[in-house]
């Protein structure tokens, strides 16, 4: 993760590319998410995660949650494109791309989610 730079300016977003998270398992992916959220970031993944770990990270989230210090997160996922075949065939049957998606995570006391789309999420994030 990037070095978090707290400020009374604005919000840190941390982007995240599919290859930093290559390389990691499923609990190192989780703690980095969780990191970055505990200290006030919306962290966007380009690659998003597995349903797999996006269950595990809720599970690991409601275990952190005190009301004091940690609220909880806020997740919304959505596929980037509609197919993963790019070939003639996969384009006119359609399928549907299982990995290639974008997860915005915040603390779920600064990000509110106002529309969510397949082709948009609208946010509204609030600095606490």
């Amino acid at each position: 993760m990037p070095e978090v730079k707290n400020s009374d300016d604005g919000v840190q977003v941390d982007l995240i590319g599919g290859e930093r998270m290559a390389g990691k398992t499923s609990m190192e992916k989780i703690r980095m998410i969780l990191d970055g959220v505990r200290d006030g970031n919306i962290v966007i993944l380009e690659e998003g995660l597995s349903p797999d770990e996006e269950s595990k990270l809720i599970e690991v989230t409601m275990t952190e949650i005190s009301p004091d210090e940690f609220s909880g997160i806020e997740i919304e996922t959505y596929p980037r494109s509609k197919t993963s075949d790019s070939s003639l065939l996969g384009r006119l049957m359609g399928r549907e791309s299982t990995g290639s998606k974008l997860t915005v995570i915040g603390p779920a006391n600064q990000i509110e989610t106002l529309h969510k789309d397949e082709n948009l999420i609208s946010a509204l994030i609030s600095h606490k």
